[in-house]
């Protein structure tokens, strides 16, 4: 099935030359689903395919992958792919090391994809795809320091430092909502325990839920805050944005989160304060920010 989903500015705007020099194509890819678009040099998504994600059979995940991207690459003149993989992606961007909801175990997908579709391939971790199309493109677009939130299930992000991708030694940065914010507190899913997507994230609602939902979501936002606060110690950002399924509840998240950034900022009031914004490029973000690092591979 495919779909017009125009972000941005006007796709034609360079001319159909200009056009066919800048477009690729970026794939998100979770344990249920693999979307794929289309994507201009200005964000702009021109069509977009699903496909179900066969979890279980890396071989088969990577055909669903390859067939998504010959129908896109069908009407139109790419130049390069690429991936948005949900796991760990190792430093030079060609190995999915690790994702814990399909069954990729150091999967050579760049060479995979790159073999059966012949287009040059960068495979990234989607939630730094989805934070570097934010940083481009979408709330955090004109700052050169930008730490991206996706507060979902747990709690995702990217970061980019004089608009750059921070990715780390081995490729695997920013996996923030480990960061342990409460000592021996409640077990994670990556079996430490008091980590930060315990306390602000869709699963600290869940948690909460027997609490007026208002109070769950002040509960959530403080929590959020807090952990800023120490990312801000760390990284000095000029902006924060909160993407992901539980930032759609808006300033009900974003209002308790400012206060307690405020609140557990070192040297609060003596120095310059990071906006905190929420994120503009919803579900498309993964797509769009996977095709332009293909695009500046």
């Amino acid at each position: 099935m495919t779909s017009s989903a125009p972000h941005g500015t006007d796709a034609g705007a360079g001319g159909p030359d200009q056009e066919r020099a800048t477009l690729t194509i970026g794939v998100d890819i979770g344990g249920t689903k693999v979307a794929a678009g289309v994507v201009d040099a200005e964000g702009a998504i021109l069509e977009t395919t699903r496909r179900d994600t066969p979890a279980d059979d890396p071989v088969k995940t990577a055909d669903v992958i390859a067939d998504a991207v010959r129908e896109l690459a069908s009407t139109h003149d790419v130049t390069a792919l690429g991936l948005g993989a949900a796991g760990f992606v190792n430093a030079d961007r060609s190995t999915v090391m690790f994702a814990p909801n399909l069954a990729w175990r150091d999967e050579a997908l760049r060479d995979a994809m790159e073999q059966r579709l012949e287009l040059p391939t960068v495979v990234e971790n989607d939630a730094n795809a989805a934070a570097w199309a934010e940083a481009r493109f979408g709330a955090g677009r004109g700052e050169d320091y930008v730490v991206v939130l996706t507060v979902g299930t747990g709690i995702g992000g990217g970061i980019v430092v004089e608009g750059q991708l921070l990715r780390g030694r081995f490729g695997v940065a920013a996996e923030i909502g480990h960061l342990n914010i409460v000592p021996d507190g409640r077990r994670c899913g990556c079996g430490l325990q008091g980590c930060w997507e315990q306390y602000a994230s869709g699963r600290a609602l869940v948690q909460e839920a027997d609490v007026a939902a208002l109070q769950c979501f002040d509960e959530v936002g403080r929590w959020l805050g807090r952990g800023m606060a120490q990312l801000a110690a760390i990284l000095d950002p000029g902006v924060f944005v909160i993407g992901g399924g539980v930032s759609a509840a808006g300033e009900l998240l974003r209002e308790p989160a400012v206060r307690a950034y405020r609140k557990h900022l070192t040297a609060r009031g003596h120095r310059p304060t990071a906006d905190v914004r929420m994120a503009e490029m919803g579900g498309e973000a993964g797509i769009v920010g996977a095709a332009d690092l293909a695009r500046r591979r």
